[in-house]
């Protein structure tokens, strides 16, 4: 029924995607309930048992460390109710399993503070009630499951009667369109007989292949180094200007990593690395991650890979010691005569190995952490910190941003991707430090942050940001040498008065609040309303910051997204610089996805 239910679901992701209440491109509550599935099938089939209770237990367990968006944590939560009421049982009848989806349906709606009705919850309560009242009157599983069905298209089909903005576009809710599904797909299962499954689908997935060649060859940058002695073209190179002077090689090794591994975003690691590097190379599969960069702090390097797995075959060579020891040879070969002994060779082995103190005139802890040794010590080394931050963003120069304001771990995420429950744990898991802050940045992810602090034994407090700007506020103002409660009291104070913006396009015609949006139209939304909409980018933006500024404001930031156009952008900075000459404006590379502009205004 369970492998029924996902294909189901996973048949009509994009007809539940295409179920949005606003004209935005966050249609991915079909995305987020299907992965929210699929890491709750992958559960299942691991653990595989003839018993009902172990089997809903397994199902419970993948769901919630893979629930994804609002919808997605509701899923979990409505299956953790029904597994926990018949996680004795090995098999169940129609009483045990109405009473179970009721189970579901109340632990649901105390996992969300703020329940609105109108939506999968109602879906979810109104069958589990009507479920209870047919189970007194049947003993037959499909006849209950038939009539789950039917409850469950009917109370979706009056979702719009309970929220409106469901009504003023058309549509039913998606949330409750995916429990729909589900539901339909445990009925093809017992109309089809397929209550037992097949064990031979059962098995995990093959091993990738190897995708690369030994670990037992020198690194590159020693094998492409010559025999003889070098050409004067060499000797025109100054050692100095050797900028990123260390080059490293290594592996990730995901499969020893245990199970506090972050989840790898190669966009995001890409960009930690370039930050202070060049000459990236990156090569990912399943179980191994194959790293190459030139740097000025391998310490660095080390740091961003250690969250997602364990590090092997590590090699770090100096290249300006390389090119010395070149420049030495060459003139040593100009200097003799033609009797001459041929020039020694250095040991490759030896220069993949850390340059020493008396080679640099640095003390390791110094090469590996661009800090001096002074101020690095045994002891320290080895304690928490006293507070840790993870922040949600999606684009490398926002990520940039929080890693450079006391942000320690930037989760991949944002409108159109939600980090899991799992994910957040992890990512706690794997920061040394007393107290932990988590900036969900996202309303859509809130859930899932809140539900990973309780899921962890470690002080960890969601900072409830709903976008990037109210996420930036927060760690803006946060202070280490404050208390926890003094940080939580002003991040959460700075995140409220920040005011946001956004710039995004329209997916279908509509009319919202009056405003009439066309299929493609530019619109400006603020906090969580449309403002204007317009197929011009630069009236949008125009339009938009002007409404922000209505009730006045310092300081305006500007983040540009990848779909930014640098000729609006001047346009629209001169046009903001002398319309606003009261307040300061400021311009950063943000990268994100869907949105060209974010605007904030404290």
């Amino acid at each position: 029924m369970v492998l029924s239910g996902a294909e189901s679901l996973q048949r009509n992701v994009e007809r539940i995607n295409a179920l949005n209440v606003f004209p935005v491109p966050d249609g991915d509550t079909g995305t987020n309930m299907n992965l929210t599935m699929t890491s709750g099938k992958r559960e299942l089939q691991s653990k595989s048992s003839p018993a009902i209770g172990k089997v809903a237990e397994a199902l419970s367990k993948g769901l919630l460390m893979g629930a994804r968006g609002n919808s997605g944590v509701i899923l979990s939560q409505l299956f953790r109710g029904f597994a926990k009421s018949i996680v004795n049982l090995e098999q169940i009848d129609p009483i045990q399993f109405a009473a179970a989806l009721q189970n579901g349906v109340d632990m649901a709606y105390k996992a969300v503070v703020k329940p609105v009705e109108g939506t999968i919850l109602t879906v979810a309560k109104d069958t589990a009630k009507h479920a209870v009242s047919i189970a007194k009157r049947t003993t037959d599983m499909t006849e209950m499951m038939r009539e789950v069905v039917t409850k469950s298209n009917e109370s979706l089909a009056r979702t719009p009667d309970l929220l409106p903005v469901l009504k003023q576009v058309g549509v039913v809710d998606s949330g409750g369109q995916g429990l729909v599904c589900i539901y339909e797909g445990f009925l093809r299962a017992l109309t089809e007989n397929m209550g037992s499954v097949d064990e031979s689908h059962m098995g995990s997935e093959a091993a990738s292949p190897e995708l690369f060649p030994s670990r037992n060859s020198v690194p590159a940058a020693s094998a492409a180094r010559p025999n003889q002695v070098l050409s004067s073209a060499q000797s025109r190179l100054e050692t100095e200007n050797i900028e990123f002077l260390y080059d490293m090689e290594f592996f990730i090794n995901r499969k020893l990593a245990g199970r506090h591994a972050l989840r790898f975003d190669e966009a995001l690691f890409k960009g930690m690395l370039s930050r202070d590097g060049d000459s990236i190379l990156v090569i990912a599969d399943d179980e191994i991650i194959k790293v190459h960069v030139h740097t000025r702090k391998p310490g660095d390097v080390l740091n961003y890979a250690l969250p997602y797995g364990e590090l092997t075959e590590i090699h770090i060579l100096n290249m300006r010691e390389q090119h010395r020891e070149l420049l030495q040879e060459e003139a040593a070969h100009l200097n003799s005569s033609t009797t001459s002994a041929p020039a020694v060779h250095e040991d490759p082995l030896k220069e993949t190995a850390i340059v020493e103190e008396a080679a640099l005139g640095l003390a390791v802890s110094e090469v590996l952490t661009g800090t001096p040794a002074a101020s690095i010590t045994a002891e320290s080394a080895h304690e928490w910190a006293s507070f840790g931050i993870i922040a949600v963003a999606m684009g490398e120069g926002i990520a940039s941003i929080f890693m450079d304001n006391n942000v320690d771990i930037v989760l991949s995420g944002g409108q159109s991707m939600n980090p899991s429950t799992e994910d957040f744990v992890n990512a706690i898991e794997s920061l040394s430090a007393e107290h932990i802050y988590l900036l969900p940045n996202n309303g859509n992810i809130i859930l899932a942050a809140q539900q990973a602090a309780e899921l962890c034994e470690r002080n960890v407090t969601v900072i409830q940001t709903k976008n990037i700007p109210q996420g930036l506020a927060a760690v803006l103002v946060f202070k280490e040498d404050g208390t926890a409660e003094e940080n939580t009291e002003a991040m959460s104070e700075a995140a409220k008065q920040v005011r946001s913006g956004q710039v995004t396009n329209a997916v279908r015609n509509t009319s919202i609040d009056g405003i009439t949006i066309h299929e493609g139209d530019y619109i400006g939304i603020m906090e969580k309303s449309i403002v204007t909409a317009s197929p011009s980018l630069q009236e949008t933006c125009r339009e938009l910051l002007a409404r922000m500024l209505e009730d006045g404001g310092e300081l305006v930031t500007i983040l540009t997204g990848d779909q930014a156009d640098a000729a609006v952008t001047a346009e629209f900075v001169q046009w903001a610089t002398e319309t606003f000459a009261h307040a300061e404006l400021e311009v950063h590379e943000g990268g994100q996805p869907l949105y060209p502009y974010l605007f904030a205004v404290e």
